[in-house]
């Protein structure tokens, strides 16, 4: 006679790894979520190290394949709801922007399950997270860093750090931190390893420590040279794509709301600025060709009497055939009262399907507002203007996530630096708040004043230590700022290092995957 027997040890588990699978998926959703929350306006920084954890406590001891597909689940809950505002401009092409974002964390990510089961292993995970933010630097589409980790920090513990060795040394205290946090779990879970328990602590507050201990180097309020700065916020008619439309109706609103501080100035209610900044694209008709923009900066700077510094679009230049020989360029232009356009920067690091269309092919596929978009040309230099009171480095607005922008122009002899940005495209969404805490996190690098001038908001003045010293209003209303600020000649670890910290990360990290590349093929031998 057969007996049937029931069958609860097959069943047990497989409903077991079906749960284990949900819980990884739903770690990396939180764990994506948590890194979002890290970043301007929320600003709860020491959610990133907690999502670090979460994402070597997801993937810990998956095949590569499978850490990737979990990586990318994590890029998604990550970059998603961070960057969705970059769709304001041109609609569902963004996507192609995202797939790629989310692709390059999770390659890092793939890598987590190499690296954990080696020696050191926090040490060796943050270095391949920071070689992954290395990769975004650089590519796609000339790169697109604005989710560092790094920008997440400024207020944080780890930011001074940023002085030391930049954004990569601030990612990887971030990520050491969250690493070891995961390796301490582990180490206290049975049987209980004390002596690994002990590393993994060391991990954890080395990077909090040592952002302790560098703090008081980094000061707001270092005797030496200052001047008194405004920045003007002029708003435009409407926000979206839409304010492009409208170039002379913004122009004039920058024109205006200068013209009241030179009102405010002669009625002793504000101090008599050093120079005066405009957002970019405080005059997208390009005042060098048309006369009659040039005519309304020229009378606006003579009654103010200071340099102004217009963010202007100049014109592209077109063939006999009607084919563009040369296409627009953003630029910064020196107004010198009374003599008229000086020195000019053009900005270098042009926006990805903001101010070029990479794939165009594709990308006119996936949406019709690509037609809009005319191909910015980027300019070079090291952003450096000369202004009569000061040595200013202009960082415009998307540049500001780049190393490199920033550190060429503070070793180019800047004493301030300025973020001039047109945020009205992007609508009322956190963009604003981002760049200002990437700002803020550049003034700590290179221990400059940063002043940032908005079109529509938020317009705001930096201290050397990151402090915001001022800042205007909600979103879409016009302001204006003037403030003193220090003029710094002085250059930090950070500045004199440039790349190298970086590139001495991504080595350990590379090695590290070498390493546990051999040792997984020799154990699976």
């Amino acid at each position: 006679m057969l007996t049937t027997h029931p069958e609860p040890a097959r069943t047990a588990p497989a409903r077991s790894v079906r749960g284990a699978l949900w819980l990884r998926l739903l770690g990396a959703v939180v764990a994506g979520l948590l890194l979002y929350v890290a970043f301007p306006p929320f600003g709860a920084w020491w959610a990133a190290p907690l999502g670090l954890a979460l994402v070597v406590a997801v993937v810990d001891g998956c095949r590569v394949r499978s850490a990737f597909g979990l990586g990318a689940l994590v890029g998604v809950a990550y970059q998603l709801p961070l960057l969705h505002w970059t769709g304001e401009y041109v609609g569902a092409v963004w996507l192609l922007l995202l797939v790629a974002l989310v692709v390059v964390v999770a390659v890092p990510v793939a890598l987590f399950p190499l690296v954990t089961r080696l020696p050191g292993a926090p040490v060796w995970v943050a270095c391949v997270w920071v070689a992954g933010e290395a990769l975004i630097e650089r590519w796609p589409f000339d790169g697109f860093p604005w989710a560092k980790v790094a920008f997440g920090q400024p207020g944080g513990l780890f930011s001074p750090l940023a002085s030391l060795g930049g954004a990569p040394l601030v990612s990887v205290a971030v990520a050491l931190t969250g690493a070891g946090l995961w390796a301490l779990v582990r180490a206290l879970r049975p049987p209980r390893r004390p002596r690994a328990a002990a590393g993994a602590l060391v991990a954890v507050l080395l990077g909090p420590l040592a952002g302790l201990a560098t703090l008081p180097s980094v000061r707001a309020d270092a005797p030496g040279p200052a001047i008194t700065v405004a920045a003007v916020q002029g708003n435009v008619p409407r926000a979206g794509l839409d304010f492009n439309a409208q170039r002379r109706a913004v122009l004039d609103n920058h024109v205006a709301q200068t013209r009241r501080l030179a009102d405010d100035v002669r009625a002793g209610r504000a101090p008599r600025p050093d120079l005066v900044i405009w957002p970019e694209n405080a005059s997208d008709i390009d005042p060098i060709r048309n006369a009659d923009a040039a005519r309304e900066i020229r009378a606006v700077t003579d009654e103010i009497g200071v340099p102004v510094v217009v963010g202007a679009v100049l014109s592209g230049t077109r063939g006999p055939d009607g084919t563009l020989v040369r296409g627009p360029r953003n630029a910064s232009i020196v107004w010198v009262p009374g003599q008229g356009p000086g020195t000019t920067y053009v900005k270098r690091h042009i926006l990805p399907f903001g101010e070029y269309i990479p794939l165009r092919g594709v990308a006119e596929l996936v949406s019709p507002l690509v037609d809009r978009v005319t191909d910015f040309e980027p300019g070079t230099g090291t952003g450096v203007l000369p202004t009569g009171p000061a040595r200013l480095g202009v960082v415009t607005c998307y540049e500001v996530v780049f190393d490199d922008s920033v550190r060429d122009a503070v070793r180019g002899g800047a004493d301030l630096l300025t973020v001039p940005t047109n945020n009205a495209t992007f609508g009322y969404s956190d963009m604003t708040y981002q760049q200002q805490g990437m700002s803020r996190l550049r003034a700590i690098e290179h221990d400059r004043a940063v002043v940032i001038a908005a079109t529509s908001g938020q317009s705001a003045i930096v201290a050397p230590d990151g402090t915001l010293v001022a800042r205007t209003g909600p979103l879409f209303t016009p302001g204006l700022l003037v403030e003193t600020v220090p003029l710094r000649t002085t250059t930090t670890l950070a500045t004199r290092l440039g790349p190298a910290p970086e590139w001495v990360l991504v080595a350990l990290g590379l090695a590290a995957v070498a390493v546990g590349l051999v040792r997984r093929r020799r154990d699976a031998a």
